[in-house]
């Protein structure tokens, strides 16, 4: 028997920031395969006259509502502004079996309001970087009882990583965990037949400073002036001037393409025309670009950080130990000189591992657990 799921999340795509949780959406539409789900969000917008505006709309079949409130320059007010806009857009969906809530921000005290408020369950599907370990010492300690406040109310805890899941359990959360990785949509991403000629690497994120974009632009470029024949794209949503300058100035600008923000689908046709992705990141979790990687059928060079190397089967690509230029300059020959791996291989482990049909079954498994 289907059974009415929720999903409310502290990061959602929304009309300011498109991109913004896609992994959550992507969760969402696992789920939606097997059971009814609806999605409600709420995010603060400055330049809004209303102090409340409620946007419904059908997103991949799926009913989501998203409240935009308008924002102020006082967190707390922000704050309450934010749950009564949760309040509000509930009191048009359906009441839930369960509550599925994303990322341990205080936007999730409304998970914890319906729990006390209605007797509805919920699980939390845990992202956020900033709870690992290695990063709490960084976070401010009201976010970290936050999080262990909301995190020891839930039914269960799914985070996308045993490291990160470490890091919940550093923080005094003691509710049941299970690892439930991100979801790769495995309809754009496949293998291709890659166009003949020079081998390429790709690299697309955000382009923030953790992501290291000029790093890998930087490597490519001297490789290049010892006399390496490749091509390099790499962009996406952040600033791509520095990266244009930075080519443009070299004498190699036939070899690099710059791109700004991609869709889903341009993702997946640039990684089904490349022969290796490359993620040079200071820090990540369990990062979907490399899932879709392997479902397009290309072996990753990244450093080993987070949760990467709990997915990332030997013989893939290359793990990096660290940030370091000459180690991405040796992967990066090391990768060009070797013999390729199986495609079909590589995208038969995603899907056994990232599809919407793996990952939404393991997610029922758990609604079935606590609603039984």
């Amino acid at each position: 028997m289907k059974k009415k799921i929720l999903f409310i999340s502290s990061w959602f795509p929304n009309k300011l920031d498109p991109t913004a949780g896609n992994f959550v959406q992507r969760h969402a539409e696992a789920v939606a395969e097997f059971h009814d789900v609806e999605i409600l969000h709420a995010v603060g917008f400055t330049a809004q006259d209303q102090t409340y505006v409620l946007e419904e709309e059908m997103v991949n079949g799926i009913r989501t509502m998203v409240v935009y409130y308008r924002s102020t320059p006082y967190h707390f007010l922000n704050f309450i502004r934010r749950l009564r806009a949760y309040l509000k857009g509930f009191g048009e969906l359906r009441k839930p079996d369960l509550v599925h809530a994303n990322v341990l921000h205080n936007s999730m005290f409304f998970a914890v309001y319906l729990k006390i408020r209605f007797a509805i369950p919920f699980v939390v599907t845990e992202h956020w970087t900033a709870l690992r370990r290695i990063n709490q010492k960084r976070t401010p300690l009201s976010i970290r009882k936050t999080a262990a406040f909301i995190g020891n109310q839930a039914s269960k805890l799914l985070p996308v990583s045993r490291d990160l899941a470490s890091g919940l359990q550093n923080l005094g959360i003691r509710s049941p965990m299970q690892v439930i990785p991100n979801v790769v949509d495995m309809n754009i991403f496949h293998p291709g037949e890659r166009n003949a000629g020079l081998f390429t690497f790709l690299h697309v994120s955000n382009l923030i400073s953790r992501k290291n974009p000029d790093k890998i632009l930087k490597v490519a470029l001297e490789l290049l002036a010892q006399g390496h024949q490749f091509r390099l794209q790499i962009g996406g949503d952040g600033d791509v001037s520095r990266l244009r300058d930075m080519a443009e100035n070299s004498e190699f600008t036939d070899f690099i393409d710059i791109f700004g923000t991609q869709t889903g689908s341009e993702v997946a046709h640039r990684m089904r025309n490349a022969d290796c992705f490359i993620l040079f990141s200071d820090d990540e979790n369990q990062p979907c670009v490399i899932g879709e990687s392997f479902a397009s059928g290309i072996r990753v060079i990244s450093t080993n950080v987070g949760g990467i190397s709990e997915f990332f089967p030997e013989g893939f690509g290359v793990l990096l130990d660290s940030v370091d230029d000459t180690l991405l300059s040796n992967a990066m020959l090391k990768v060009m000189f070797s013999a390729d791996v199986s495609q079909t291989k590589m995208a038969a482990y995603a899907r056994e591992t990232f599809s919407r049909a793996v990952v939404g079954k393991k997610f029922c498994e758990v609604y079935d657990e606590i609603l039984s």
